[in-house]
């Protein structure tokens, strides 16, 4: 495609995935780059020496560009960029705080930096700070988030900003490409579809009960602590919702879910891990290889630009 996002990272389609940790393996990250988009892989809080091991797994599956998604709390943040920088990985997105303090070194690199932004202040921030682009991401979206909704966030930050903007947050189908372009953005990060993809090496009953989600079954669990997460509830959203009930402390919150995401996408436990996932939970029907998921994406924006253009006349 002749788009902006496509020229800037060299791929065929406008589509990122997700940087989830413990679910964005080389695996995934390698098939999403081999059908046209940009995989990803999730740093999270693995030292350097797991990412490093991660990327060449990545480069023996695909000779595409990829990235690597850094989590700026890791306390091996640090390790994981100058082991991205060594590797030339080809693109780096960031989540949990400020990349501006490493933007200079990574560009020094030939590598871009995209953001994960849930305000239009970071945004701001983070062209001031020359990242290449941003990607805006709504509420909807599994894992830690913000407060603004996808469809009002992204027109306020591509108002903002002059960088290009990518849309995130309740995305999963080419309807929601096209709302996204709509509203200004170039292109999208998808994550939640991408978890039932077939090189995805989550636990299958991790997958499975993402396709027995219904529109309500994504909630969002810690907001008293700062740091909102949207899951799939199940016994360990109870415990919390309890905890948060009755005012335990942060730390007593902490406890509960540290180690959990790791107990639900290796272990397979369903019922007392964390099943992070966004509310376009509820569209996902069937798993898919990757390549199948962008190309069926890609049909429904065509066919829905058609129908579009047809209602429009």
């Amino acid at each position: 495609m002749d788009n902006v996002l496509c020229n800037l990272l060299n791929i065929q389609y406008p589509i990122i995935q997700g940087g989830m940790a413990w679910v964005a393996t080389a695996e995934l990250a390698a098939a999403v780059s081999e059908a046209g988009g940009l995989g990803i892989i999730g740093a999270g809080n693995a030292p350097g020496t797991i990412v490093r091991e991660q990327i060449k797994k990545a480069k023996e599956l695909t000779d595409k560009p990829f990235g690597v998604n850094i989590m700026l709390l890791s306390p091996f943040v640090e390790d994981v960029v100058e082991v991205i920088i060594d590797e030339k990985v080809a693109v780096v997105t960031t989540g949990a705080g400020n990349p501006g303090k490493y933007i200079s070194r990574l560009h020094k690199a030939d590598i871009k930096v995209i953001p994960v932004v849930p305000s239009v202040a970071l945004a701001k921030r983070m062209e001031r700070d020359h990242a290449d682009a941003v990607i805006a991401e709504g509420t909807e979206a599994g894992g830690h988030i913000g407060e603004l909704t996808t469809m009002a966030l992204v027109p306020q930050i591509v108002d903002a900003v002059s960088i290009p903007v990518i849309a995130a947050g309740g995305i999963g189908d080419g309807r929601g490409v096209i709302a996204a372009l709509a509203l200004g953005a170039v292109g999208v990060q998808m994550g939640t579809r991408f978890i039932c993809a077939e090189e995805c090496t989550v636990h299958d009953r991790y997958k499975n009960y993402i396709l027995k989600a219904k529109d309500r079954d994504a909630i969002v669990t810690g907001r008293s602590t700062g740091h909102p997460v949207r899951v799939l509830k199940n016994k360990l959203t109870k415990q919390y919702e309890f905890l948060e009930k009755h005012q335990a402390s942060a730390e007593e919150l902490e406890k509960l879910g540290t180690g959990k995401l790791k107990n639900a996408v290796i272990d397979g436990d369903i019922e007392n891990g964390s099943v992070m996932a966004g509310q376009i939970a509820g569209l996902i029907t069937k798993i898919q290889p990757a390549k199948e998921i962008i190309e069926e994406i890609m049909n429904e924006v065509q066919k829905n630009m058609q129908r579009l253009n047809f209602i429009l006349k």
